[in-house]
């Protein structure tokens, strides 16, 4: 993990959504340095399935080192947002970084997305951060550390990420393009840049969309709040970027990254909006229990995990014998009721390349399962990829095991 140098010490963060989760490990991050934090956020009473307020991050905030103002604001209100960017400056004299990390999510395709349900998605991802960015402008301006930094992907426009939740990717894309443009209207003047993760992050929330188990695949929150660190730290010329944590973090000389996974070794799932690693995952989207993918969820958000049609399974030709096949001999000689127990998923492989085809872990039946063609359940998971990638990323499962 990377150090505190106390570089942010008496530095006022602004940071939406910051009752838990993301927002929450940023603030913290920064308020072990001395770091001022405005919690700019809805939750006032505890949710029944998604801990922490305003006032426990507020608690957890001071308890670290740093000041806590907690501010009660549904980024959807301007004159919320207004006035709680008045009290930060009134009591800490400035605002030097915004963090726009609310966000909502509904998994949904058009026809199954209520307008109601996208009208909050893009009062709360597009228009909250436009309007967060406006209030705190002005005071930043005249900040010398001067960033915004939205939790927001690169933007891509492969049609298989506007598909099957048009109206969530049109939603973050609008975090994005704020940076775009913002970063050029302040050149010289305030740093804007996005954020995202390479993999799925572990939140309350993305147990309760993910289901049993989903904790395995992801890693821990501190990925993005030493990520965001990094960024912090940059001059005001590095602005318009679209940065993955796990990019950042190789530049600042992290190599290991294992002490970020919830269960070190243990295959992690790609986030959204990448192509890069496994390649496009949403190949067969429409057969897929989609749910696991779920992105974290913020203050005040909300998930819907769409039902699918399943297709039909096709013939597959008999695959050749080779390092595939191995592989999942390795896998299915190590499988035990104990990984079964914990894991609790079913995971589809479409793998391309050399001894490919279409594979299927069956880590939710008693003992366990592994073979060629389609599971007899549906998958919780579908990952598509080399079989390169594939043997590369179960090569150590048997001492995991």
């Amino acid at each position: 993990m990377l150090p505190n140098t106390g570089r942010l010490a008496g530095c006022t963060i602004f940071i939406t959504g910051a009752s838990r989760g993301i927002g929450k490990a940023i603030a913290l991050k920064a308020a072990k340095d001395g770091a001022n934090i405005v919690i700019a956020a809805k939750t006032t009473h505890p949710h029944p399935k998604l801990p922490g307020t305003i006032y426990t991050a507020a608690e957890e905030i001071e308890a670290v080192g740093g000041k806590a103002l907690p501010c009660i604001v549904d980024v959807r209100d301007e004159q919320q947002i207004s006035d709680a960017v008045e009290k930060a400056v009134e009591k800490f004299g400035g605002i030097d970084i915004l963090v726009n990390n609310a966000s909502a999510i509904s998994l949904t395709n058009t026809l199954e997305t209520p307008t109601k349900r996208m009208d909050l998605m893009m009062s709360v991802n597009t228009r909250g951060t436009y309007l967060a960015s406006k209030a705190c402008i002005p005071y930043l301006k005249k900040s010398k550390v001067a960033h915004i930094l939205n939790l927001s992907p690169p933007l891509n426009l492969n049609p298989v990420w506007f598909k099957q939740h048009c109206a969530y990717t049109i939603a973050k894309y609008g975090m994005s393009m704020c940076v775009l443009g913002m970063a050029e209207e302040f050149k010289g003047e305030i740093a804007v840049n996005a954020l995202w993760p390479k993999t799925a992050i572990h939140t309350a929330a993305m147990d309760m969309l993910g289901g049993s188990g989903i904790e395995s695949q992801c890693r821990k929150v501190d990925i993005i709040a030493d990520a965001a660190y990094a960024i912090f730290k940059k001059p005001k010329n590095f602005t318009g970027n679209f940065v993955i944590d796990e990019n950042i973090l190789k530049e600042e000389g992290i190599k290991n990254f294992d002490a970020y996974a919830i269960k070190p070794g243990h295959p992690l799932l790609p986030d959204f909006f990448l192509d890069e690693y496994p390649e496009p995952i949403t190949k067969k989207m429409e057969s897929t229990g989609f749910g696991v993918y779920v992105k974290n969820i913020q203050d005040g958000c909300i998930g819907a995990v769409p039902e699918f049609k399943e297709e039909k399974p096709q013939p597959q030709p008999k695959p050749r014998l080779g390092a595939v096949e191995e592989t999942f001999r390795i896998v299915k000689d190590s499988l035990s009721d104990d990984v079964v127990k914990a894991t609790q998923g079913i995971y589809l492989f479409e793998l391309s390349g050399e001894d490919g085809g279409t594979w299927f872990l069956d880590l939710k039946s008693k003992g366990g399962n592994v073979g060629y063609g389609e599971p007899s359940d549906q998958a919780d998971v579908v990952m598509s990829m080399s079989t390169d990638d594939f043997v590369k990323m179960f090569s150590g499962w048997s001492a995991m095991a």
